[in-house]
């Protein structure tokens, strides 16, 4: 299995086999027992790997960046950069692909992070993009994992509001791979779109999984996981009034994870989270403007249904795990 994914790029699990999926989960919880006994391999000694940002990061540019020091390898955060500017793309793939072992892409088009793996000849890893957000979704499994006892293929995952995310694809990817049951629980006018159901539906046919879509919130129970995001994603600050009207019904509240009629179920998100009114955007729409853009109750951020900063935590194992395997 190294052998298999030395040199490739990890754009999308759909590139992926559950086998090898399988592989990145394992060797992440490995790499997380190794770190947590103070056991240092330094696997990635010698290498060079540089971070491209077109959008905001807390937990992927940490991530990247610590994994890479655990390691052994150094890292380039490229800033004032001429990409995309005074030059393609493809050339500054071309060029980066000469100095470094492996690139780290999070942006705003799939498109770009998949010229990245063309153009460069070295390993390409996506740390978001508008369609997909790959290196997170390991990291949520290996968060159910270490809060469900039970195989991933006997797990439903409820993803609730903007279905139509990238979140939402990564989540239905990830699930129809490892024969999960895949819940899009939210309001028609933001179900996923009609191509990635597909998608997810034909793996599903092969792998066992199950994939829903549905307004009805009956349908979620027996759900083992509840998962949610923020209402308007990165570059839609405009659409929030709109959003809110369409998701307030479907607030992460302490009535819904009792609507899965399972006491153990648990609260996940990728954050960053509104659940209060203590950053500056959540605190402007309430006070200034009336508009509560909250998309799970306080209550339930801090219960103890909640694993969010266990999946934080785990982006850095399964980043790790990502850039080992491929380097």
């Amino acid at each position: 299995m190294p052998e298999k994914l030395k040199g490739r790029s990890f754009l999308t699990l759909l590139d992926f086999t559950p086998s090898e999926i399988r592989y990145l989960l394992d060797l992440g919880h490995s790499l997380k027992n190794k770190k947590k006994s103070g056991s240092r391999e330094k696997l990635l000694e010698g290498k060079n790997i540089v971070l491209l940002f077109e959008k905001t990061s807390t937990r992927t540019r940490c991530a990247f960046e610590v994994a890479a020091y655990d390691e052994g390898a150094h890292v380039t955060y490229l800033t004032n950069s001429q990409i995309g500017k005074k030059e393609s793309i493809e050339d500054s793939a071309m060029v980066l692909g000469r100095m470094f072992d492996g690139i780290e892409f999070r942006g705003f088009e799939q498109s770009t992070v998949e010229t990245l793996a063309e153009m460069s000849g070295i390993p390409v890893w996506n740390g978001l993009t508008d369609n997909d957000h790959p290196t997170q979704i390991l990291a949520d499994f290996m968060t159910i994992e270490e809060h469900i006892y039970k195989p991933l293929k006997d797990i439903t995952l409820t993803f609730v509001g903007d279905a139509r995310n990238n979140m939402s694809n990564a989540l239905m990817y990830g699930c129809a791979k490892m024969g999960m049951k895949y819940i899009a629980y939210g309001p028609k006018e933001l179900w996923p779109d009609s191509g990635v159901v597909a998608v997810a539906k034909d793996i599903a046919a092969v792998t066992g999984a199950e994939i829903v879509v549905t307004d009805d919130i009956k349908d979620i129970a027996g759900t083992d996981a509840i998962y949610t995001d923020i209402w308007a994603s990165m570059g839609e600050e405009d659409k929030i009034p709109e959003r809110v009207k369409l998701l307030s019904p479907y607030k992460v509240t302490m009535d819904m994870l009792k609507a899965s009629k399972n006491e153990n179920v648990i609260f996940m998100h990728c954050l960053p989270a509104y659940h209060d009114f203590y950053t500056e955007t959540a605190k402007y729409y309430w006070e200034e403007l009336g508009i509560d853009i909250r998309e799970v109750e306080d209550e339930v951020f801090k219960s103890k249904h909640s694993v969010v900063f266990d999946e934080a935590e785990n982006r850095l194992h399964s980043i790790k795990a990502v850039m080992v395997a491929t380097l």
